[in-house]
């Protein structure tokens, strides 16, 4: 590889260096989530405690103390609560995982920076690696309440793949601009935290679109994990069939937004070893 040639920031450059470092990604993607937990006695199985505590505390804080319900009244729908609000956290919790740990990729990486032929462009996808284990394991947990409370999971969770991958799609862009930006502009990382915060609560995650007045309900879609998080709820919980036209539209969103990440990302690469 030359180090003086222009870095390629095509969409087929972009496939070809996930194809030809795949074996690479899933290597790495897997010493990341292993080293979170390394050296605790638990290791790895607190990626699978986390969620079924989280998911208990949701129950009895949300259906128990504070008596809430999803738009309905019924008694029988204190556990339906905390399976919806569960997806919801699954959702955001994919996004802000891989977000907040996007502008320090390349700060935390600086070896691997120095050495020409390793394609840097990969960090962000191992962060997703890593962000999408957590969340296929806190579906895993929910899959098993959903059977244990409902009886049965609707066959549209074959549908839930459709549903992620423009989201991932989505935040690898993301990713991309922010691992660059944080390069340049060290302040990037401490307002990331807070924005997923606000996220969070700007996000039907604790309550329903229909529980916002009518005039506030578009101003909400914009928000790009409203419509996954309603459509994860549609396919998982309600058994009904995605938004095909809807995801259409998003995918091609997602996809234009990774393109100009990655587009970002390998334009400025250039620059990384002479700051750090």
């Amino acid at each position: 590889m030359n180090p003086h040639a222009p870095a390629p920031i095509s969409l087929l450059s972009l496939l070809k260096s996930v194809w030809s470092n795949w074996n690479l990604i899933q290597q790495m993607t897997k010493r990341d989530v292993i080293g979170r937990y390394k050296g605790s006695m638990m290791g790895i199985l607190w990626s699978f405690a986390n969620p079924i505590l989280l998911l208990v505390i949701y129950t009895l804080v949300f259906s128990v103390v504070f008596k809430a319900r999803w738009g309905t009244s019924e008694p029988g729908s204190k556990s339906e609560f905390a399976i919806l609000l569960f997806t919801g956290m699954i959702v955001h919790s994919l996004f802000a995982e891989t977000l907040t740990r996007a502008p320090t990729l390349i700060l935390s990486n600086i070896s691997y920076v120095k050495k020409v032929v390793f394609p840097l462009e990969i960090l962000p996808i191992i962060a997703m690696g890593t962000s999408f284990f957590h969340a296929l394991v806190s579906i895993g947990v929910l899959l098993a309440a959903q059977l244990l409370v409902q009886g049965s999971i609707p066959w549209t969770v074959l549908f839930l793949p459709l549903v992620i991958a423009p989201l991932i799609v989505l935040s690898l862009g993301l990713a991309w601009i922010l691992a660059s930006l944080g390069v340049y502009l060290r302040d990037v990382a401490h307002p990331i935290g807070l924005l997923m915060t606000l996220l969070l609560f700007a996000s039907p995650v604790f309550y329903p679109i229909s529980a916002l007045p009518v005039e506030i309900q578009p101003w909400l879609m914009l928000n790009p994990l409203t419509f996954i998080i309603e459509q994860a709820r549609a396919v998982l919980i309600a058994g009904t069939m995605p938004d095909f036209e809807g995801l259409a539209i998003y995918t091609a969103i997602a996809v234009s937004v990774a393109w100009a990440g990655y587009g970002w990302f390998q334009k400025t690469r250039k620059g990384f070893a002479n700051v750090l």
